[in-house]
């Protein structure tokens, strides 16, 4: 069952002296993550968006396998935010930018420099927030992402109206019962969402724990 985490630093591990945050999911996910998402941005070249990047694991690990990319974390929490920065700053990767604040619950959320996507990440973001977030995200791919660039999406999802898991029926419950507004979204509706912004639902790939790497691609 996936777990349910906003900030981290507020329980289990604190941070490093520098501010350094650890998260324990990264150690069980950053892998299976990258078996999927690995091989088109091996490929690809420009620069990368992540969207909610937490602690800055994921972003640091990542950005240290993919030179030919410039990854752009952002965050919207002040201690994320700082976290980010130490785990960039103890990497000394020429391609991890620094991170900036990007709260995608603002419809005309931007990213700076600004400009063309090669591809957007999005790990654990949807479930803990409005469906809004979710419509914000989609509608940005769109306008950031371009042409054949990706959108990976990695959490927990239902299909078709069902949890793949009683895990993950008893995960929503506990999700809407902190906040009405969250819970497990469903690939279909996001398919659809996706379709009315010209991107292509190509894959929802199964993970560990019931969760999902939905990979969406801008078609024109």
């Amino acid at each position: 069952m996936s777990q349910f985490v906003v900030e981290f630093g507020q329980a289990g591990t604190p941070p490093a002296v520098e501010g350094r945050l650890d998260a324990p999911a990264f150690h069980r996910n950053h892998e299976p993550i990258w078996q999927v998402i690995g091989a088109s941005l091996a490929q690809a070249h420009g620069a990368v968006l992540e969207i909610g990047s937490g602690t800055g694991q994921h972003a640091v690990t990542y950005a240290g396998r993919t030179p030919n990319l410039i990854w752009h974390p952002s965050d919207i929490i002040e201690s994320h935010l700082a976290s980010i920065a130490a785990w960039r700053a103890q990497s000394g990767l020429p391609n991890l930018a620094e991170p900036q604040r990007i709260d995608v619950a603002d419809p005309n959320w931007a990213w700076q420099p600004g400009g063309q996507l090669a591809a957007m990440l999005s790990i654990n973001v949807l479930h803990i927030s409005p469906w809004t977030v979710s419509q914000n995200l989609i509608a940005g791919a769109a306008r950031f992402l371009g042409l054949a660039g990706r959108l990976f999406v990695y959490g927990p999802f239902m299909r078709d109206g069902q949890h793949t898991a009683p895990s993950n029926a008893a995960f929503d419950a506990s999700l809407r019962a902190q906040n009405p507004d969250w819970g497990v979204r469903d690939i279909a509706d996001l398919a659809a969402l996706a379709a009315g912004h010209r991107l292509d639902l190509t894959a929802a790939t199964p993970m560990p724990a019931n969760n999902f790497v939905l990979t969406f691609v801008r078609a024109n």
